[in-house]
């Protein structure tokens, strides 16, 4: 049984007659008649009553009727979704992000998304940078808000570079240098305490190199796998840290956030699989494009030139 057998019964119960099925589907009435003979031959049963005058259904054509109306649209249906689909109309997008540095312009990016997507399911996914890239690599994300790509990731990643986040110092509230803009030489003699490498390689290797071209190897105290934890351990007096301005939403009293001199920064970007396809993904990266004016001035960028 293919489609036509459908199409062309429902054609002829609807009209009542297999000359103006055939006139409205510009095919002869002999190809009609014979498609629905053999529909009927492999239902087994009698659809049609046959006259000189008109043709009507039999009481399981009634039946066959009404189910091959409902096959027929969904089919129209499923051809319809996936061309909507191709189009980026409707789907899922499943999107990775972090919560410290990315802004108001995260939701704001959500809700034009939504609103020129609404039925497009949206799937957010809370992560730091590392598992974003792995998890962006084994295709259970499809977009990322992350960082400057790992190494490893660059021939199956792509990224784009949104906006530049500054780092700053963070001391113990009573350290003689709380308060007021520090350089990284200053920090020299100074235990860290820095974010673990195996969560965010890019900045750690960053933080290091920083500090080497400040003429130093920071003697790393402790690490920690989460920002609060890394302030916590500042508080308590056990080295100082060095983190993404973002951080500074974490309220703790005990501790002080410091500009560093000069300003030293690490990226904010968009990632995404090199070989990705889906329409959906396209048109979000393109709402990011457009935004990107935006996103550059709430994080107080200078427009490139």
């Amino acid at each position: 049984m293919e489609l036509r057998h459908l199409k062309y019964f429902v054609a002829v119960a609807e009209w009542k007659g297999f000359s103006h099925a055939a006139r409205r589907l510009y095919v002869s009435q002999s190809a009609i008649s014979e498609q629905v003979a053999d529909l009927e031959r492999e239902v087994g049963v009698q659809l049609l009553h046959r006259s000189r005058r008109e043709v009507a259904l039999t009481d399981e054509g009634e039946v066959f009727l009404e189910e091959a109306k409902k096959v027929l649209a969904a089919v129209d249906h499923a051809v319809e979704m996936a061309r909507r689909s191709k189009r980026g109309e409707v789907g899922t997008l499943r999107i990775g992000f972090f919560t410290n540095g990315i802004g108001a312009f995260f939701s704001t990016l959500i809700r034009e998304f939504r609103k020129s997507h609404p039925e497009v399911r949206l799937s957010l996914f809370e992560m730091s940078a590392r598992p974003q890239m792995e998890a962006l690599a084994n295709n259970e994300i499809d977009i990322a808000i992350t960082r400057e790509l790992d190494p490893q990731f660059a021939t199956t990643l792509t990224s784009e570079l949104l906006f530049e986040e500054p780092l700053v110092a963070v001391l113990p509230s009573d350290h003689p240098l709380a308060g007021g803009p520090v350089s990284l030489e200053s920090l020299a003699s100074e235990r860290f305490v820095l974010i673990q490498r195996e969560v965010w390689p890019t900045l750690f290797d960053s933080i290091i190199t920083l500090c080497s071209s400040a003429g130093f190897s920071p003697h790393i105290a402790n690490t920690a796998a989460r920002w609060p934890a890394v302030l916590a351990l500042v508080e308590a007096g056990e080295g100082v840290g060095l983190v993404t301005a973002g951080v500074q939403r974490f309220r703790f009293s005990g501790v002080s956030f410091c500009q560093l001199t000069p300003t030293r920064s690490i990226g904010v970007a968009l990632a995404w699989r090199t070989k990705e396809k889906s329409s959906i993904v396209e048109a979000f990266l393109n709402l990011v494009r457009d935004q990107k004016e935006r996103i550059r001035d709430s994080h107080g960028e200078p427009h490139p030139e």
